[in-house]
């Protein structure tokens, strides 16, 4: 092991704010957060204090200022694009899905009503992914972000990589199997709103973590979001069971509690087979499972009352059953 120099690391004093004990330590201020993650993205941070650094924020858990500290930081290294405009910024960051990935089509189905969705993501585990989901319907990821808005402009919908986005956040994901659980670099990559979308749709595994996100995105300005915990930590809606959401409307936030929408015999969930073509035989009509379907129309209808706070619920919905009866069956190959 490399013994390191004996002189003080500037990165030393984040560690030491952090890490003093129960009562000496305290959170980063959210300037010292991007000053902690600038370093960490520009490569002068040792392997040692990386570590530490985020295990013990994944122990205490990070407050709101730091994680709108990371995500300027972030954010200041991606490079902007005149032409990418994007009206709903949907991140897709659970990289083990239980179940397959309907809100791809929910993405899709408000593409083709005229709201232009960008996703982004991380390649993740398994054939239920969101890049397999979308290369079942044969949607492969934009190859840059000047593709991406080429693919917005054509389709209304566009999936770009974070390694394509910012290569140094992506490379964080992979200390997952080193550190042995999941860090910061997790939630700071679902508020990244890249492109500074208006709106922004936001699922997440724990709920603990809905005020987190929902006081990030005030002090990020975000103008419209809506959180809820999501089906494997996407944006999906479970229709068998409440849906509480956490809902900004340009700076007030507002709490609703979406009523469940299957009275059936709830879908297997956890059971079903991962085949992603079940996706395209979903959209294309040859397959249509009462729950899939709601999870499909039940998401849409969270962003549509996103999008226009004077839908009711119960109008979001019923625009969304009819957008999916009405949908073309035959997907654009511009996508």
């Amino acid at each position: 092991m490399r013994i390191p120099s004996q002189e003080p690391h500037p990165f030393a004093a984040f560690l030491r704010s952090l890490g003093r004990g129960p009562t000496l330590s305290r959170p980063l201020t959210e300037a010292e957060a991007q000053a902690a993650m600038e370093a960490i993205l520009e490569g002068t941070v040792e392997p040692m204090q990386l570590g530490a650094f985020l295990l013990v924020l994944r122990y205490r858990t990070e407050t709101a200022a730091e994680l709108a500290g990371f995500v300027r930081a972030a954010r200041a290294r991606i490079a902007a694009v005149p032409d990418l405009a994007v009206d709903l910024d949907w991140p897709s960051y659970a990289d083990r899905h239980r179940q397959l990935p309907y809100f791809l089509l929910a993405a899709l189905l408000l593409a083709a009503n005229g709201v232009r969705v960008l996703m982004h993501g991380i390649p993740g585990e398994g054939p239920a992914t969101t890049p397999a989901g979308l290369a079942a319907l044969g949607i492969g990821p934009a190859r840059s972000a000047g593709d991406a808005a080429r693919r917005l402009d054509a389709a209304g919908f566009a999936y770009l990589p974070l390694a394509l986005l910012l290569p140094e956040l992506e490379a964080l994901f992979g200390l997952r199997p080193l550190l042995g659980l999941r860090t910061v670099v997790h939630t700071l990559a679902r508020e990244l709103n890249p492109f500074r979308a208006p709106a922004q749709i936001q699922g997440i595994f724990h709920p603990t973590y809905l005020e987190l996100h929902r006081d990030t995105q005030l002090r990020l300005g975000q103008r419209k979001a809506v959180t809820f915990k999501g089906g494997g930590g996407e944006a999906q809606r479970n229709p068998d069971k409440p849906c509480r959401c956490l809902i900004l409307d340009n700076g007030a936030g507002r709490e609703e509690t979406w009523p469940a929408l299957t009275t059936c015999e709830p879908h297997p969930w956890r059971r079903e087979p991962l085949e992603p073509a079940r996706l395209r035989a979903l959209w294309e009509g040859s397959w249509a499972p009462p729950g899939p379907v709601a999870a499909v129309t039940g998401t849409t209808a969270l962003a549509l009352r996103l999008l226009d706070p004077e839908c009711s619920m119960e109008d979001a919905q019923g625009r969304a059953e009819a957008m999916w009866r009405e949908r073309p069956r035959k997907l654009s190959p511009a996508a």
